[in-house]
Order: structure tokens, then sequence, then C-alpha cells
């Protein structure tokens, strides 16, 4: 006998039979468009507001540029089947755009084998494609050569020669850094950079140990091109 009082062929009171809740109201375009008035004047947001969202739309702007760079660029298009070809694939998940200090532009994580685009830090789409291309020579390197980035030898060959290929050390580039020279413009910029990057590693003890990495590798690793023909 059921002492409970309560008939067993009650419908059951489970969260299962409760109401649903309301559907929402979809969004006007007309507070979309005051939302997003907002956000440009700063009127009614706060500045960590303001500057969340410009942050987002960076973002969403890197994404589409790394879109359609991986699909038409020819130097991007080029090192992807070329790393491809030795064994490391690039899915578009490992080319990520994220918000960075505003001392780079990209960078390469060896582990899990990623490259990072700073959104909002491209003033062209030129600019983008070539720090694409030099993260991928560090992945390529990385990849075919196994490189150990605690070596600064190591670590100076693959700067030299991502700086080398990449177009990061064209006259315009230069030029836009307020260096100009007349002869050896790109040697002086390639050898500048792998000395600046090298000696941001940890495991650089002093910048006479960037500079002595550099000019050790330098003869072999400037004039190595793969997987290009000639310096792009």
């Amino acid at each position: 006998m059921n002492d409970s009082g309560k008939d067993n062929n009650a419908p059951s009171q489970s969260s299962s039979s409760a109401p649903p809740p309301p559907a929402q109201e979809p969004v006007s375009a007309f507070e979309r468009w005051r939302r997003k008035a907002m956000l440009v004047t700063g009127l009614g947001v706060s500045e960590e507001e303001r500057l969340a969202d410009l942050k987002a739309h960076q973002t969403r702007h890197c994404e589409k540029r790394k879109a359609y760079l991986m699909q038409y660029s020819p130097a991007v298009v080029f090192m992807l089947k070329h790393l491809k070809h030795s064994g490391c694939e690039v899915p578009a998940e490992n080319i990520l755009c994220a918000p960075c200090d505003l001392t780079r532009a990209g960078g390469f994580s060896p582990n899990p084998g990623a490259v990072v685009l700073c959104s909002g830090h491209f003033f062209s789409e030129k600019h983008m494609e070539q720090t694409l291309v030099h993260e991928l020579v560090h992945m390529y390197d990385h990849c075919k050569f196994k490189v150990d980035w605690q070596n600064l030898r190591h670590h100076a060959c693959s700067e030299i020669r991502a700086n080398n290929l990449s177009g990061d050390c064209n006259y315009t580039r230069e030029l836009r850094r307020g260096f100009v020279a007349f002869s050896k413009q790109h040697q002086a910029c390639v050898r500048r950079r792998a000395v600046e990057s090298v000696k941001a590693n940890p495991a650089c003890p002093s910048p006479e140990a960037a500079e002595r990495a550099v000019n050790e590798a330098w003869d072999s690793c400037f004039n190595d091109t793969r997987p290009f023909d000639e310096i792009y």
C-alpha cells in the first residue's frame, strides 16, 4: 500500500514538464546600429567595452585576410605546400589571429606548432603576407631541420632565413622603419633583425652572444633559400 496517499497515476512534476522560457526578442537593426554608434563614439559605454569591440573587429578582419592569403597568396600557398610535403601540414586553425603587444606583428610557437598573427598590427595586406611567410619559414625549419630554439646558432639561422626569404627586408619596409641605405640594404636589414630576435631569446646571455651567433651562421644560412629557388 502506498502510505503517501498520492495517486501513482498523477502526472510527474519533473523539470521536463516545466513551461519553456519565453523566446528572446530578436535584436532590431536599429538597436544594432545604436549599439555600434555607442561603441564608436564612446557615449554610454565604458572604455573597456570599446577596446573589446575594437579587438574583436580587428580579429575578424585578420581572419578574413588570413583565409584569403592561405588560398590566393603565391608565397603562402607555396610554403604551405612544402610544409605538407615535409610532413607538417598546417590547418587553418593552427594560424591564429589574436591581440598582441605592440612590439611585434606575429610569432611562431614550436609547441604545438602554431603561428600567431597579431590582429590590428598590419598596415597592409602585403605586410600581413610577409609576416605570415616569415613565421611559416620558422615552422618549415622546425619541421624539416629539427631546430633547437635554445641553441642560439640554430635560432640565428632560422631568423636569417625568415628575414631573407619573406620580404620583410625589402626597400619599402625598411624605408617605413626609418632605415635607408644605398648599398647592401637587404643584407644589413636581415642581419639587424636576426640579431634583435636572438637577443630576445631567454637563452641568450648578452647582445654580444646574439651578434656572435648571427655571424657564425651567416654565410651558410643567408645562402640557404630552401624551399624557394631564390630570395622571394
